[in-house]
């Protein structure tokens, strides 16, 4: 996959290499997938108004893939640059402006440019396309929040977090987390979270030993989208705390029977379930004066305006769920020819 476009460009898009040819593209399922990315839709996002239509222009023909690249592209018709006028010069905190301008000498102020979050609406449109190639072989990635601030689920429920307003994956501490965002929103701050994203029906064997482990991949995959600061495999940094004997999985004919490898041993998936934690920052945009500098080295004050989500996890949910399934369509792919076996199958005469 790579991506184009900028926050307050005339669109952001995709062009998704190596699908493969004969896949049924549903475009309604793919719209379905941006709608729930959407800003703009309540009081815990952006209330910047987005219909974020997709449009394919290349790689479809009747409905199903060509195997030639795939373009997409998602037009922006809501922007207001006029509300970045005053900081121009200034590096909002928090924000990659400073890096930007010392990298390249210019930068796209309105809304971040290419920085932005809303660069991630394209990758949920490829995650779309990934998500039918897996449906096909019967894998299924699900996302949802289950800890937004100090406020942690005690349960994670799938099914409900898919028609909750913030993707809560507990109903009994959804109105706390929501309270919690509101808090934040009405303070002028913002506040953190993070998401769960689980893949299930992935077979064993996806992922390369040593230099592109399945866990590596979807790390990088995972800490490539804004905002994201860190990366939980299964028991993830807890396993730091236990014994051996605690934190192995024994098995027998049944399976597995614990989960605290997450779904993956030596890089390579083991069959069981898939479990990735993503914790994302608070959104660096809040209505609260900040001290920085400026383009000339000026130490100013930074008083922002626009319109900004209160928690960028919440939406960032959806992206991490596309970007696991972008992963594992790829894996899926470069392990069909691991055994001679499967060569020969695919060359038959």
């Amino acid at each position: 996959m790579t991506t184009f476009g900028e926050s307050h460009g005339k669109a952001i898009g995709c062009v998704l290499d190596g699908v493969p040819a004969g896949l049924e593209i549903d475009e309604a399922f793919i719209q379905s997938e941006l709608d729930r990315r959407r800003p703009g839709k309540n009081a815990y996002a952006t209330a910047r108004k987005e219909p974020d239509s997709v449009e394919i222009l290349s790689g479809v023909f009747e409905g199903k893939s060509t195997g030639t690249p795939i373009a997409m592209v998602i037009f922006n018709t809501n922007q207001k640059s006029k509300d970045y006028g005053n900081i121009k010069d200034l590096f909002r905190p928090g924000h990659a402006d400073f890096t930007y301008w010392e990298k390249y000498g210019i930068r796209d102020y309105r809304g971040g440019g290419r920085s932005s979050a809303r660069e991630t609406a394209a990758r949920v449109a490829a995650g779309a396309v990934a998500k039918l190639m897996l449906r096909e072989i019967g894998m299924k990635v699900e996302s949802g929040i289950f800890k937004i601030g100090d406020v942690e689920a005690r349960k994670y429920d799938f099914d409900y977090a898919r028609n909750s307003e913030i993707f809560a994956l507990d109903s009994s501490m959804e109105q706390a987390q929501k309270d919690t965002v509101l808090r934040a929103k009405e303070a002028h701050d913002s506040i953190g979270g993070a998401a769960l994203v689980r893949a299930t029906g992935v077979p064993v064997g996806l992922g390369e030993p040593i230099y592109y482990k399945l866990d590596a991949v979807l790390a990088e995959a995972m800490m490539g989208i804004n905002a994201v600061k860190g990366v939980e495999i299964g028991e993830g940094i807890h396993s730091a705390e236990l014994l051996g004997s605690e934190n192995n999985d024994e098995m027998t004919h049944e399976g597995f029977l614990s989960h605290h490898a997450g779904g993956i041993l030596g890089g390579i998936s083991s069959g069981d379930t898939l479990d990735i934690k993503v914790y994302f920052k608070p959104t660096p945009s809040i209505f609260k004066p900040m001290q920085t500098l400026d383009i000339h080295g000026a130490e100013v004050t930074c008083e922002l305006k626009g319109r900004h989500d209160p928690c960028v996890a919440i939406r960032g949910s959806v992206v991490a769920e596309a970007m696991a399934a972008l992963v594992l369509a790829d894996m899926l792919l470069l392990n069909m020819g691991r055994k001679m076996e499967q060569v020969r199958r695919a060359y038959a005469q």
